[in-house]
């Protein structure tokens, strides 16, 4: 592996289901040059350009990346062994972008996650540059998809034009949706990038792009690939100037993506609370105190622990945040084997369990005669395993989202099994408004109620977030 080789891909073959869609490819992208990747719909482009991003599943072979400070380092391998990708630039042949970001915010966390030194006077530079500076405030579904389009590519490009190191660079499909300016512009770019040693690999059927390729992978129809080369003569066109590196902030960056979004337009909180106060509700509403005197207390537990529980079983809205224009594959491959555990805790309700279960105290409580006072002083605490449970139903619902035609998919079925540490933790309820709070570690004691329903709820996380990556 010389130095100057940015992704080095060794005996790749990559099946989709039954069907065989790339067989015993041996690649190498290497320092300033560009590599265009050319053949029909469906021969394997954009699986060869995901899968260097250790976006796919391989069924043999290994894909390595250049790493500034362990040479090159494995992404992905058919043993199931992935690390995260080092920072480099990606546009998707879907944008990958939410139409709540803005424009400016979404060339800011491009340069997060890449660690490019910016501020505001380069930001706007870059915008400049493509015909969006105008439109920097503007959230990215104002857009017409032309400038939208335009917004992806410069977000590919960023983290190599700002970078002083060598970093690669992939484009799918980078022209399309692109007017003859912008696309005059993006040769322009990709000519005087790779002066400065980066290397970009293009999956595009655009003529102009292709014939200003160094290299070029002609894929056919029978899984054949043609390897051919081209001269090119250098390039007199000025770009912005580098930045300096600096240490790069994916997960952060995802966390604080995830809030913005939220805060812009709070549809999970609204979804989750809304079934949780109806349910409430209707218990105080239709369950009278003869009711819940004839049922019991662990009827009254279950009651109060409801509206909290169904706040967090609702479907997180990042779901539906990462399926708009791929944005979630976007973010996985630059966030890597972490993306699934971060987003399971993003996606979880971490606002609404704890004032649910007091406000479900106080209101069901009414309803009947309470001997034991303290329980209001110790109601936090089975609440903060349900916290667990709520980190559970997410990575479930992020799982089922990743299945194909995950919309047929039952997830009620899967969620059934958070009905156990619910159950237990009923049963903890009940056990302190009866007897109040005890530290006993036997069988019977609330404290190993709530351990359990908490052990359940990891477990079931952590097969929901590891399993799929095995």
């Amino acid at each position: 592996m010389g130095d100057m080789t940015l992704i080095q891909i060794s005996g790749l073959k990559i099946h989709r289901g039954s069907r065989l869609i790339i067989s015993d490819l041996n690649f190498e992208l290497n320092e300033g040059e560009v590599v265009a990747l050319v053949g029909p719909n469906g021969c394997g482009k954009t699986t060869l350009l995901e899968s260097s991003a250790g976006m796919h599943t391989i069924s043999s072979g290994s894909i390595h990346w250049k790493h500034d400070s362990y040479g090159m380092k494995l992404v992905r391998d058919s043993e199931g062994r992935r690390n995260s990708l080092p920072p480099m630039g990606l546009t998707l042949q879907k944008n990958g972008i939410s139409g709540e970001e803005t424009v400016q915010e979404r060339i800011k966390t491009v340069l997060q996650v890449s660690g490019c030194e910016f501020d505001n006077i380069k930001i706007s530079e870059l915008l400049d540059c493509w015909g969006l500076k105008h439109r920097s405030s503007d959230r990215v579904s104002q857009l017409s998809g032309g400038l939208a389009r335009r917004l992806s590519v410069l977000s590919g490009l960023a983290p190599a034009l700002l970078s002083q190191e060598p970093r690669a660079v992939l484009l799918d499909e980078p022209s399309e949706g692109l007017d003859e300016s912008a696309k005059s512009l993006l040769i322009n770019w990709l000519r005087a990038l790779i002066l400065r040693g980066h290397g970009i690999v293009i999956a595009t059927h655009d003529s102009d792009l292709i014939s200003v390729a160094d290299r070029t992978l002609t894929f056919s129809d029978d899984r054949k690939i043609i390897f051919s080369a081209q001269s090119q003569p250098e390039s007199n066109f000025v770009i912005p100037k580098f930045t300096n590196n600096i240490s790069v902030k994916k997960t952060s960056s995802l966390f604080n993506w995830a809030y913005r979004m939220e805060k812009r337009n709070p549809v999970d909180t609204i979804n989750r609370l809304i079934p949780a106060i109806l349910a409430l509700f209707l218990s105080h509403t239709l369950v009278s105190e003869e009711d819940i005197s004839a049922l019991g207390v662990d009827f009254l537990s279950a009651l109060i622990l409801l509206p909290p529980f169904i706040s967090v079983v609702i479907p997180p809205a990042l779901i539906s945040r990462y399926a708009e224009e791929n944005c979630g594959r976007w973010w996985s491959a630059i966030i890597g084997p972490k993306f699934r555990l971060s987003s399971s805790i993003i996606g979880s309700s971490i606002l609404l369990p704890i004032p649910l279960i007091y406000i479900s105290w106080f209101i069901l409580s009414d309803n009947i005669s309470i001997a034991n006072d303290s329980v209001v002083y110790w109601l936090w605490l089975p609440c903060l395993v349900m916290y667990l449970v709520a980190i559970a139903a997410s990575s479930l619902h992020l799982l089922v989202s990743d299945l194909r035609r995950s919309g047929a998919s039952v997830v009620s079925l899967l969620l059934l099994v958070l009905v156990w540490p619910f159950i237990e933790l009923v049963d903890s309820l009940e056990m302190i408004i009866i007897n109040g709070m005890s530290m006993g570690i036997s069988l019977e004691e609330p404290i190993f109620m709530m351990f359990l329903a908490g052990l359940i709820s990891f477990l079931v996380w952590m097969v929901s977030v590891y399993l799929p990556e095995a």
